[in-house]
C-alpha cells in the first residue's frame, strides 16, 4: 500500500501523523505550507476543495476529514490499537474525536483567523478575546477527562492523545498558559514522550509549550 499524508506543522494533521507513526505504517509525509497558501493551489484543491489539511492518499485514492482518516488508519492497521475494538467503546472514542474536531477546534479558528469572521480591528480583538475564553473552558473540560497516568484509552496511545496534545499547544497561541492546567500539562508532557508522538513532533519541528507571557 502506498500512503501519502499531506500535513502542516502543528495543525490538526498532527493527529493522523501520530497515528501512522504508531501503526508503524510506511508513508510519505507531504508538507503543505499553509502560511504560503499552498493549500489553495489548483493541484491541492483538486484533492481537497476545502483547502485544508490533512489529506491522506491511499494508493492514489483521496481521503479527507480528520475523523474519517483516523478511522481508516485504525481499520487498516488494527494491531496498533489506536481505537477500541469493542463497538460501543469505539463509537464513544470516535464521538470524542468528533467533539474535539467540531467544537474546540472550530473555536480556535476564531482566534487564529479573526479576519474571516469580523471586518473591523475592534471586532477582531473582541472576537479573539471571547474565543480564547471559550477555548479555555474546553481545555478545562479535557483536563477533567485526561488520565492521571497512562493514556486516554489506557496503556496504549490513541488518536485522542494526539488531538488533546494539539489543542493544548493551540491554547498557548491564545494566551492560555498551560501551567494554569497542571493536570493537562503533565498528561501532554507524558504523551510527548511516546515514541510515535516524539517522531511526529520532530518531523514537524514543533514543541508543546507555545505560550508567551
Amino acid at each position: 500500500m502506498n500512503l501519502q499524508l499531506y500535513f502542516s506543522p502543528g495543525a490538526c494533521s498532527f493527529v493522523p501523523h501520530v497515528g501512522l507513526e504508531a501503526a508503524g505504517a510506511p508513508f510519505e509525509p507531504k508538507l503543505v505550507k499553509l502560511h504560503k497558501g499552498e493549500q489553495r493551489t489548483p493541484e491541492y484543491l483538486a484533492m481537497n476543495p476545502n483547502g485544508q489539511v490533512p489529506v491522506l492518499l491511499a494508493d492514489g485514492k483521496v481521503l479527507t476529514q480528520i475523523v474519517a482518516i483516523c478511522d481508516y488508519i485504525d481499520r487498516t492497521f488494527p494491531a496498533a490499537g489506536l481505537l477500541p475494538r469493542d463497538a460501543w467503546e469505539r463509537s464513544q472514542a470516535l464521538s470524542q474525536l468528533a467533539w474535539m474536531n467540531s467544537t474546540p477546534h472550530t473555536t480556535a479558528t476564531r482566534f487564529f483567523f479573526p479576519e474571516r469572521y469580523a471586518e473591523t480591528e475592534g471586532a477582531r480583538v473582541e472576537l479573539k478575546k471571547r474565543a480564547a475564553e471559550e477555548f479555555r473552558g474546553y481545555l478545562q473540560r479535557i483536563e477533567k477527562t485526561a488520565p492521571a497516568s497512562g493514556y486516554w484509552l489506557g496503556e496504549r496511545l490513541s488518536f485522542q492523545d494526539a488531538y488533546a496534545f494539539t489543542l493544548l499547544r493551540w491554547g498557548g497561541f491564545a494566551g492560555i498558559d498551560p501551567r494554569s492546567m497542571p493536570g493537562y500539562l503533565a498528561y501532554a508532557e507524558r504523551v510527548l514522550q511516546a515514541p510515535p508522538v516524539a517522531a511526529a513532533a520532530a518531523r514537524e519541528r514543533i514543541r508543546l509549550d507555545t505560550y508567551k507571557a
